[in-house]
């Protein structure tokens, strides 16, 4: 499984604007093949930054993801809405057996 951790920060007055885009971007990679999980929370420390978790299948799955015209879209589209670049970290992991 992979899992990627992105962030953004939204310029000032730009927020409302950069959420909506994460909403829809999120609604919209729900739906492909091998995504596991999507999401975009708000920090709660800092209002205006936006934090993605996903979880994919494996890394063709993510790859194919990042090919789709759609999503290479809201990278661009996001990043002219961030008051800093965004940030992305991918990792490889498994799930682990919880001991009752």
């Amino acid at each position: 499984m992979i899992i990627v951790l992105g962030s953004a920060v939204a310029q000032p007055g730009q927020f409302d604007e950069a959420l909506a885009l994460s909403e829809e971007h999120v609604a919209r990679s729900r739906k492909e093949p091998g995504c596991m999980a999507h999401a975009v929370h708000v920090d709660t420390e800092n209002p205006l930054r936006l934090v993605f978790v996903e979880q994919w299948a494996d890394m063709a799955a993510l790859q194919a993801h990042f090919r789709v015209p759609e999503s290479r879209a809201f990278g661009k589209a996001l990043a002219g809405l961030s008051s800093q670049p965004p940030d992305i970290a991918l990792y490889e992991s498994s799930p682990l057996a919880l001991k009752a």
